[in-house]
């Protein structure tokens, strides 16, 4: 997997509470890149009591796989969080094609730096200090996100994935907030050079913390 930088957007808007500067798509925030591999519904205010580790994390759907050669997935690798991580979750896409493709934001396909669509929640890459609170997965201040529009290349059968972490943002009520969320994200699909695009489309899924 090759991954390149370019200066593609000239502006954007945010539409989270959570992002300083940057953004992709519509209404969230994005930056570094996924790490390779080979092979709206607002929620509640509450959270579960401390002791219990906090609000449990699954994955409540994904939408349809794209009409596109490439194919994304979620997974839960953390439900519930610790005194030393949060909850999380593994994003991969794969190029199920016979050819080489260039997958941009390079950020956005992999969700980090997602808020959900109600800006409750942001997904973070995993193994990075974030500035939270004290016994809390909430984010103190907001982060800030480079504006440079990322390319990854994959050979045919090869995928980029990120280990993402889970945390309440800045304006929630609650450490964690409980109920269900949803998360989407664009993907724009491009020939090997990157010039020409040949498919473009929104994936998302939903997740429950309960």
């Amino acid at each position: 997997m090759n991954t390149t930088r370019r200066t593609l957007l000239s502006s954007c808007g945010i539409g989270t509470v959570a992002l300083l500067t940057g953004c992709l798509g519509e209404g969230n925030g994005d930056a570094n890149g996924g790490d390779e591999t080979d092979d709206e519904t607002e929620g509640d205010s509450d959270t579960s009591p401390t002791e219990t580790g906090g609000p449990e994390l699954s994955i409540v759907s994904t939408d349809e796989l794209p009409d596109a050669p490439v194919r994304p997935a979620i997974e839960v690798t953390q439900k519930t969080a610790t005194e030393s991580q949060p909850p999380g979750l593994k994003a991969t896409v794969t190029n199920e094609s016979d050819r080489t493709l260039t997958l941009g934001e390079g950020r956005a396909i992999v969700f980090a730096y997602r808020n959900d669509t109600a800006n409750n929640l942001m997904l973070l890459p995993a193994g990075s200090d974030y500035p939270v609170e004290s016994g809390c997965w909430r984010l103190t201040e907001g982060i800030a996100i480079t504006e440079e529009y990322r390319m990854v290349t994959l050979e045919p059968g090869e995928s980029a994935s990120q280990v993402l972490e889970l945390y309440g943002a800045p304006d929630t009520d609650a450490c964690l907030p409980t109920g269900t969320f949803r998360f989407e994200s664009p993907y724009s699909v491009r020939d090997e050079s990157g010039e020409e695009e040949t498919a473009s489309f929104t994936w998302g899924f939903d997740i429950s913390l309960e």
